[in-house]
């Protein structure tokens, strides 16, 4: 029986960070619930949860959620995760079995080593000692300005909010990163008329 691509029920950024407590992998809290922990404070809410984790590690993180089944999911349809499956999208969603409801969205991400790859495009990399950020009580998110990039390719509106929600509290060296960044994957995109580097 195929499972309800609907049933999202998401643990929160807490529940997994004890599930990972002591894990190698640097895995970290990503997507619109990256920017609220960088807020400190839940500005929306969230239909999932999302966390990146370099792609190699994976194999660690999949055995803390032993109640949960995971599906990759590809053009609008989820199967089983399998060696195949795995290779044909980075995404990985995890469905607790004793609910049916899908609890964690894996984002299976490129690197090499240490360093972080834009899955997007292989020239921007940063090492992963700078791209993951921790809340006062240790949830480690990623940086603000790289969920940023992530969600300039298309910007829906929750996209623009969340840009223009978080733009102001970016420091110059995040700002400048983000325009950089832009210049190389979309050097006329609109969000870059906005950022100011000159602090």
């Amino acid at each position: 029986m195929t499972p309800d691509l609907d049933a999202w029920e998401a643990w929160s950024p807490r529940v997994i960070a004890d599930r990972l407590a002591g894990i190698e992998p640097a895995w970290c809290v990503a997507a619109g619930w990256a920017l609220d922990l960088f807020r400190g404070v839940q500005t929306r809410p969230h239909h999932d949860l999302e966390i990146a984790v370099p792609a190699a590690g994976f194999a660690q993180v999949a055995p803390r959620f032993g109640d949960c089944d995971f599906y990759t999911t590809h053009d609008g349809t989820v199967r089983p995760a399998t060696a195949d499956t795995l290779r044909v999208s980075h995404q990985t969603w995890a469905l607790e079995r004793a609910t049916g409801k899908w609890r964690l969205d894996v984002f299976r991400e490129p690197h090499d080593g240490d360093v972080w790859i834009f899955r997007r495009d292989d020239r921007i990399r940063r090492p992963y000692a700078d791209v993951i950020r921790r809340t006062p009580d240790g949830i480690p998110y990623l940086a603000p300005e790289i969920v940023l990039l992530f969600k300039a390719k298309s910007p829906r509106d929750k996209d623009e909010a969340d840009f223009r929600g978080v733009l102001a509290s970016l420091d110059p060296g995040a700002r400048r990163w983000l325009d950089e960044a832009l210049a190389v994957i979309s050097p006329a995109h609109p969000w870059r008329a906005a950022i100011d580097v000159s602090g």
